[in-house]
């Protein structure tokens, strides 16, 4: 297990950081798509860095031991990018839903002010979800309590560790759940029945390819960014068992940051074509 997190992790290092790089890099890149693609890759980055490394440190050792301080920090940091990727997914199917079915005022409608602005409210809004649900769980009183029955610090894993009624933080919990999942989602399930309708309108079979080709890879991640945590954040505790609730979590923290850039890459003729015009300029620079 140590040796397929470690794999995964790398992948994750190397996959997204090629796509931050390339969408730097390559002047073809410097679109809508991937200023937010970039942004998500980031996100990615720093979610499995704060949770992976503690992770492998327990697999690789008879220490399973994590510091108070430390799970804090783990607790506000991975709440804070999972919410603001909740936000950032929904804003990317709109950039979609505006490319395919009014892509003659792409360029208009979504200027660079407004992809700054959308961005910077997907951040801002992990940051405010944070604050409050970390530090409302962490006011909980443990007694004592501290065996982490997960492999890393997770409000849901958190409150049952409580020895006093937690059903306002499980209700705080809910609404969160709601405006950061179900919202979301929806918002991403009306864009893409707008994109389906104007997809299916489209007369020449290589133009719907071309559409479904650019709004498959999306809408892929989605299915398994939300699919996985909505099992966790949604359903209720009594009806899930500990071991699937760690399987879940090691999907969504683990298997989903390492696809997303297999995804974007391999599914996307502008991806692999930047990254072999920036391959060959920084080996023709090192060949002279």
């Amino acid at each position: 297990l140590f040796g397929v997190v470690l794999l995964l992790y790398l992948m994750t290092l190397l996959g997204n950081s090629a796509i931050i790089l390339v969408s730097l890099l390559d002047p073809k890149l410097h679109t809508p798509m991937y200023f937010f693609l970039s942004h998500l890759s980031f996100l990615d980055l720093c979610f499995t860095t704060g949770i992976l490394p503690q992770l492998l440190v327990h697999l690789g050792s008879s220490d399973k031991s994590i510091s108070y301080g430390g799970c804090v920090a783990q607790l506000y940091v991975s709440l804070e990018l999972g919410s603001t990727e909740c936000v950032l997914l929904a804003v990317m199917s709109y950039d979609r839903y505006v490319a395919v079915c009014h892509p003659l005022h792409y360029t208009l409608v979504m200027h660079p002010r407004l992809c700054h602005s959308l961005v910077a409210t997907a951040w801002l809004s992990g940051v405010v979800t944070t604050l409050v649900q970390s530090t409302l769980t962490l006011g909980l009183p443990f007694c004592g309590h501290r065996r982490v029955d997960h492999f890393f610090c997770e409000v849901p894993v958190l409150i049952k560790l409580a020895c006093v009624g937690t059903t306002f933080n499980e209700a705080e919990l809910f609404v969160a759940s709601v405006l950061f999942l179900v919202l979301p989602l929806s918002l991403i399930l009306v864009s893409y029945g707008h994109i389906a309708q104007a997809v299916l309108r489209i007369r020449s079979a290589a133009g719907r390819r071309k559409a479904f080709r650019t709004c498959s890879s999306h809408l892929l991640v989605v299915t398994i960014f939300y699919g996985t945590i909505i099992f966790m954040y949604l359903q209720p505790a009594q009806s899930r068992s500990k071991d699937q609730g760690k399987f879940v979590s090691l999907f969504y923290t683990v298997v989903t940051p390492m696809l997303n850039p297999l995804i974007y890459t391999l599914r996307n003729e502008e991806v692999k074509g930047a990254l072999k015009r920036v391959l060959e300029k920084v080996l023709g620079n090192a060949h002279v």
